[in-house]
């Protein structure tokens, strides 16, 4: 399936980014993040799942729809492909998650991603932990 809408933000890295979850990924608005969020790999987000457009919420809300995450720093980028599904109410006002499992809540984007934090690219990580920009694509 090719990818036919694209929406695009950016985040910030930061120095407690650990990237160790092994079942989730989080880009979040909240400006600070603790060693404890291990999965968290982008703060201050532009976006938030309330930012994404109407035609795309839909695709995303269907659970044959293959959703396609694009982190890319300045010098590293890494790509995780997941799902949609129709409980997904993509309404957190500040957190982005991506899981390996079925489980959705609010805060969920995607569900049966194939990489969690712990997967992603190390050059990338580095860089997050360096606080670099961080791209976000999300392609349905």
């Amino acid at each position: 399936m090719t990818p036919t809408m694209k929406y695009t933000f950016k985040a910030k890295g930061h120095h407690n980014v650990t990237s160790k979850h092994r079942s989730t990924f989080e880009v979040t608005q909240d400006k600070e993040m603790s060693l404890a969020g291990d999965c968290i790999v982008g703060v201050s987000s532009k976006a938030s799942l309330n930012d994404i457009p109407p035609q795309m919420r839909d695709a995303i809300q269907d659970e044959n729809t293959e959703i396609h995450v694009i982190l890319e720093t300045e010098n590293a980028q890494d790509e995780i492909i997941g799902y949609g599904h129709p409980s997904l109410t993509l309404d957190h006002p500040t957190d982005m998650v991506c899981r390996r499992s079925n489980y959705t809540c609010s805060r969920t984007l995607m569900i049966g991603a194939d990489k969690a934090s712990v997967d992603l690219n190390p050059d990338l990580v580095e860089d997050l932990k360096s606080g670099k920009t961080l791209k976000v694509t999300i392609s349905v």
